[in-house]
């Protein structure tokens, strides 16, 4: 069932960030965190995926991607990356949207 809620905006980033570092869904992350506030049992464990150690928190509370040295990434100027970034999610946006490319 879909619900809209009004939320504090440091709440929402809070689940985010975890989902994030528990690759895990928003959705799956707040339905387990009612089930536990209500007192109800968990619908069976939830898969919990390991946090990969390329994956950590930067000074701002946001995840940081590491990459080896050696990484095209490390090569490329901000605007490339920018680039790259708004290539990626055309590519998904279309995808969602059923337009092939």
């Amino acid at each position: 069932m879909k619900t809209t809620l009004d939320l504090p905006d440091e709440l929402i980033h809070e689940i985010k960030l975890r989902a994030v570092h528990q690759r895990r869904t928003v959705k799956d992350l707040v339905a387990e965190f009612l089930r536990q506030g209500l007192g109800m049992a968990p619908l069976g464990e939830a898969e919990k995926r390991p946090v990969s150690p390329m994956v950590k928190t930067g000074k701002h509370g946001l995840p940081v991607i590491l990459c080896a040295p050696s990484a095209p990434a490390t090569r490329m100027s901000a605007a490339e990356l920018l680039a790259l970034e708004q290539e990626t999610q055309t590519e998904e946006d279309l995808k969602r949207a059923g337009i092939s490319l």
